[in-house]
């Protein structure tokens, strides 16, 4: 046999093959619906910013921050007075409305200055009697959430965004409170992301169908 016989003979033969995964193809594809409607993965799961905006992220925004003037109702060098009903429970001055003690399931840390600097309202002060701007907050909740704190400023604990790779652009660290209401810090649950979607119909063992 010639090389030219040999060249139509191998050509014949991938032609062959091809013919038959064409076939074998169709035939696996038979099943599959003609169309699938796929929904919209719901837009607050590609929402990338933070439940809550710190402090920091206002200043840096510069937008109005007179609402964290306390001196603007409050009087210097006065520490306001904390009133408690008869479960000594604190009462939220009215003033207030958007604040909801709750911070510990025991109870006990429902005391305004255990938190804020009752000689400053304008500053922080952490459990070993270090004053903090309110940009520093989580200092103080290092104060008391020492493992949390460490697992935070190593990544483990809440989140990071930007770059890891510093040559690529900065990072950014969220504080605590991006995430946790300071006053009642219990995360509520949500919504896991939905799953990719699968591209296969096949039957499962108890005889319904469902995607794979």
């Amino acid at each position: 046999m010639n090389n030219q016989s040999k060249t139509a003979s191998i050509l014949l033969a991938v032609s062959m093959v091809f013919a038959g995964l064409a076939v074998w193809f169709a035939a696996g594809s038979s099943g599959l619906p003609a169309t699938r409607n796929i929904s919209l993965v719901d837009t607050n799961f590609l929402d990338r910013s933070t439940v809550r905006r710190s402090y920091a992220d206002l200043v840096r925004a510069q937008e109005d921050l007179s609402d964290f003037d306390c001196y603007a109702c409050h009087e210097k060098g006065k520490a306001p007075p904390m009133r408690y009903d008869i479960n000594q429970n604190v009462i939220v001055a009215k003033e207030h409305p958007d604040i909801v003690m709750g911070h510990g399931s025991h109870g006990r840390n429902n005391n305004c200055f255990n938190c804020h600097n009752e000689t400053n309202l304008l500053t922080l002060q952490s459990r070993d009697g270090r004053g903090l701007s309110l940009s520093e907050s989580p200092q103080l909740c290092g104060s008391c959430h020492g493992p949390t704190y460490r697992d935070w400023e190593a990544g483990a604990h809440g989140r990071t965004s930007g770059y890891w790779d510093r040559s690529l652009g900065a990072s950014d660290r969220k504080q605590c409170v991006n995430c946790h209401n300071p006053h009642a810090p219990h995360f509520p649950g949500r919504q896991p992301a939905p799953g990719p979607h699968r591209l296969r119909e096949v039957a499962t063992s108890t005889g319904t169908v469902s995607a794979h």
